[in-house]
């Protein structure tokens, strides 16, 4: 079963506070001259955003944990050992792309010239419409799923918990092509640059559990360190 979305920037709600963590900021702290440049930003974005994404169904998955794998039709993917824990109990899988569309970047790279915040803004703005976009698509997911008796994992997406963004050739080959406008280079990036994918475990007796970033090692990632650097603060 494939499934496609379009929201409206509206749809998701967007706040100030919002960006406030990926800003680098503490949390409810925006300061100047931050407040006025948000407020900018979020007034013109709306302009700006060509919001998709989709998913598309597979069953059955087969998990093998001991190998921590994943094969899904032919292909075997190896997205560690934290992935497949969380989705050992799933026998079928929803593989998605979302994305804010190419014209919230082109908007933040024409503007960095002249007004390099305004253009961060808009960059991180970008980041949280994908977010806010997939938390809607996994919501009316399990809605659907729930109806019949299941439920569904976290996402998880290459690049992140241990898993190789290469693997990303793999996702992509079992969508259909130029699925949700989003298309990948041979490098594994996608287009538009704020866009996801990734997998959802369906079952019985899945939890979705939250970003449990105490669980994954990856100091690159973003959310892994605003999550420990809020952990560390809390502890002074």
């Amino acid at each position: 079963m494939i499934k496609e979305f379009k929201f409206s920037f509206e749809a998701l709600n967007i706040l100030p506070e919002d960006l406030t963590a990926l800003l680098g900021f503490e949390e409810g702290i925006i300061p100047e001259p931050f407040p006025e440049i948000i407020e900018h930003a979020l007034a013109e974005a709306a302009g700006f955003c060509n919001i998709r994404g989709g998913y598309k169904i597979f069953n059955p998955i087969e998990i093998n944990q001991n190998e921590a794998t994943i094969k899904i039709e032919n292909l075997i993917f190896s997205p560690s050992k934290i992935v497949t824990t969380q989705l050992k109990d799933a026998y079928s899988a929803a593989l998605f792309v979302c994305t804010a569309g190419e014209e919230i970047s082109n908007h933040a790279n024409k503007v960095m010239a002249d007004d390099p915040m305004l253009s961060y803004v808009f960059d991180i703005i970008g980041s949280v419409l994908v977010e806010k976009a997939m938390d809607k698509m996994q919501e009316q997911l399990y809605a659907n799923l729930q109806k019949k008796g299941l439920t569904i994992s976290d996402r998880y997406s290459p690049g992140y918990c241990g898993w190789s963004v290469a693997e990303q050739q793999y996702l992509f080959s079992l969508i259909p092509e130029n699925f949700c406008r989003i298309s990948l280079s041979d490098s594994s990036l996608m287009h538009p640059i704020k866009s996801v994918s990734g997998i959802i475990g369906i079952g019985k007796n899945l939890v979705q559990k939250g970003y449990q970033c105490h669980w994954c090692s990856d100091k690159n990632c973003i959310y892994g360190n605003i999550k420990r650097k809020k952990q560390s603060l809390s502890k002074q």
